[in-house]
């Protein structure tokens, strides 16, 4: 697959791949606003906004393929009835977008359960569609995912974490482009050919993120990873240059 075909979408925490027709979006931790009005903090109809966005984005885009990079579901390990519910509803109107894969991330517990039987669930170590992996990130991925050109992931919501000179402190949303360390994935993948990686952000902007300059990336892909030579995105196109030449530390 042409690398130049893999493209975000302006503006938004989505992935498209335009040849293949593939719209990918992880983490929407559909349940989180239940979650948190049980703390006082109330998000009217927030599920239902962000369902909506996703389905304009959808209808704009038309895929053929809707891959869902895991934790669509939030609460763990009970779900409320309510999540449940907005899970199903979600997922069956995704089904009408396009064929529907869906990797289970840590969050997605029984969601074998919850899903309609046309949604495809994969395996949570990832599948590939053209020589392109696509995982979670919370486990090390099969052998097969590590020998693909490319690899998208998600899980750790990246963000950048910007400080002025108040020592205020904003977080934005980010794609990471990078490389593995060739030693270190040697080490743990002998036949991979060091593919180059691709970082997805957050779907759902109430669940937070991981400031990858300050505290790097989450689950076991940040064991091994070029990350100071990774390229920062922010969600608007804007080119932060490598990670290790940022001076917003």
């Amino acid at each position: 697959m042409d690398i130049t075909q893999i493209q975000p979408v302006t503006s938004e925490p989505v992935l498209f791949l335009k040849k293949e027709k593939i719209l990918v979006v992880a983490d929407l931790h559909i349940g989180i606003d239940c979650e948190l009005k049980n703390y006082g903090i109330s998000q009217t109809d927030h599920t239902q906004k962000m369902i909506k966005n996703l389905l304009l984005i959808c209808e704009k885009q038309k895929p053929e393929k809707i891959v869902l990079l895991g934790d669509i579901k939030h609460n763990i390990p009970n779900t409320t009835y309510r999540e449940r519910q907005d899970v199903k509803n979600f997922l069956e109107q995704m089904i009408n977008m396009g064929s529907v894969y869906l990797i289970p991330g840590n969050h997605d517990g029984f969601i074998e359960k919850i899903a309609p039987s046309d949604v495809k669930i994969k395996s949570s170590e990832g599948f590939i569609i053209e020589n392109v992996g696509f995982v979670h990130g919370h486990r090390w991925p099969s052998e097969d995912i590590m020998n693909c050109e490319q690899i998208i992931m998600a899980h750790t919501h990246p963000c950048v974490l910007f400080k002025d000179r108040l020592n205020y402190k904003t977080y934005e949303p980010c794609w990471v482009k990078t490389n593995f360390l060739q030693e270190k994935l040697k080490e743990k993948y002998p036949s991979s050919n060091n593919p180059f990686i691709l970082i997805i952000p957050a779907f759902n902007l109430l669940c937070g993120g991981t400031p990858i300059n300050e505290d790097g990336v989450l689950g076991p892909f940040g064991k091994i990873i070029d990350l100071q030579k990774a390229e920062i995105y922010l969600l608007d196109g804007t080119n932060l240059g490598i990670l290790n030449e940022l001076t917003i530390k």
